[in-house]
């Protein structure tokens, strides 16, 4: 008998907010050799991975690189490498990260200006460009994965003047339409494990030179300090870099394996899978008689919100499909916990496939819980 340790864990349908199943490319490249973080074979993966990257990111940025965390390590990596104590930081909030995007700038030292939105609208460009007069900063979600809602980060980049745009694409990168070098992004994190269909563990970030020349002299952070990072990934060149920290060669493979997969099925491509993914299940769920959260207009193909319906119990609804289908879907977040359910359909769950057995699955699970 195998020791519990060692139990092999059942296979989920993973359509929730994320992480959302991986393209079996990318499980295939998890079981290559590991092999040193300083090896030319490495190095020369590593290089491919940021230049895959580039196009992901829809940017020419040099530094370009994965970092070795999570979305959150991207996002607190953002933050400690251009806020100073007292730089004003122009911060809309529409969702649960644009909150944390608030506390991370806080605890930097900044000069924070809020600027809030109803839950399950869009970022109000206009509100956000006039909350103060020179701020260091403007941040923003692309795409708010909590409220399942897509912003104008464009109309915000236009208009930025002196500021640096800061953005979180971690439900968006390689999903949805993103156009970093055009839109007039300067500091953009993200995370692998949504729509590059990659597990979590990397943090997507591309720095524009604009922004480089204006970091923190000394940030807080050592092990996110872009200007070490940059002698080890991004900006450098050949086989001969600064040692920093030892990288995750395994995961990296696997990043490497997932931009390939999407570049070989072509950007629009895939951008146009999700939308038409995300159409059919807000489709499905109306027809079923359930009422959508976020505006409409604003909808994210890659994570849709809908509300529970009255005398249905979420947590029951869930439990069901966990333990009958396989199936995990997300509950709304903060005030929205309980009357909010949250639907993804990112990487290779964007797919008509997925769109039938979710909205199947979920029409026998509210049925048994009622």
């Amino acid at each position: 008998m195998a020791a519990p340790h060692a139990q092999i864990l059942p296979f989920r349908y993973l359509f929730g907010p994320g992480p959302g199943n991986a393209y079996p490319e990318v499980m295939a490249a998890l079981s290559y050799p590991v092999i040193g973080h300083l090896d030319p074979a490495f190095i020369d993966r590593l290089d491919r991975v940021s230049d895959g990257l580039r196009k992901v990111w829809g940017t020419e940025n040099a530094r370009t690189w994965p970092v070795s965390a999570t979305g959150s390590g991207g996002m607190e990596a953002a933050f400690v490498n251009f806020v100073e104590p007292g730089d004003p930081v122009v911060v809309a909030v529409n969702g649960l990260f644009g909150q944390r995007m608030c506390e991370v700038a806080r605890r930097c030292g900044a000069e924070v200006v809020r600027v809030d939105h109803v839950w399950g609208q869009p970022v109000d460009p206009e509100r956000v460009l006039s909350a103060h007069p020179n701020p260091k900063i403007i941040a923003a979600v692309h795409a708010e994965t909590s409220t399942g809602v897509r912003s104008d980060i464009a109309a915000l980049g236009a208009s930025k003047g002196d500021a640096l745009l800061l953005v979180d694409a971690v439900t968006s990168i390689g999903g949805l339409e993103l156009r970093a070098d055009a839109w007039g992004i300067d500091i953009g994190y993200a995370g692998t494990q949504k729509c590059l269909g990659v597990p979590p563990g990397l943090a997507p970030f591309t720095v524009s030179e604009r922004a480089f020349e204006r970091r923190a002299k000394d940030p807080r952070s050592w092990y996110f300090d872009i200007g070490l990072l940059g002698g080890y990934v991004g900006a450098a060149e050949g086989h001969s870099r600064t040692y920093h920290h030892t990288a995750p060669v395994t995961m990296i493979a696997g990043l490497e394996a997932g931009l390939d997969r999407i570049l070989a099925e072509g950007l629009s491509a895939v951008w146009a899978r999700h939308e038409a993914a995300g159409a059919a299940l807000r489709e499905g769920l109306t027809h079923m008689g359930l009422e959508l959260f976020a505006a409409e207009g604003h909808r994210l193909p890659s994570l849709t919100t809908v509300k529970v319906p009255e005398g249905v119990f979420s947590a029951r609804v869930r439990q069901i499909l966990l333990e009958q289908f396989s199936i995990e879907i997300g509950s709304g977040v903060g005030e929205f916990a309980s009357t909010v359910w949250r639907i993804g359909l990112m990487g290779p769950n964007a797919s008509p496939a997925s769109v039938t057995l979710v909205l199947g699955a979920l029409d026998e699970a509210i049925a048994a819980a009622r």
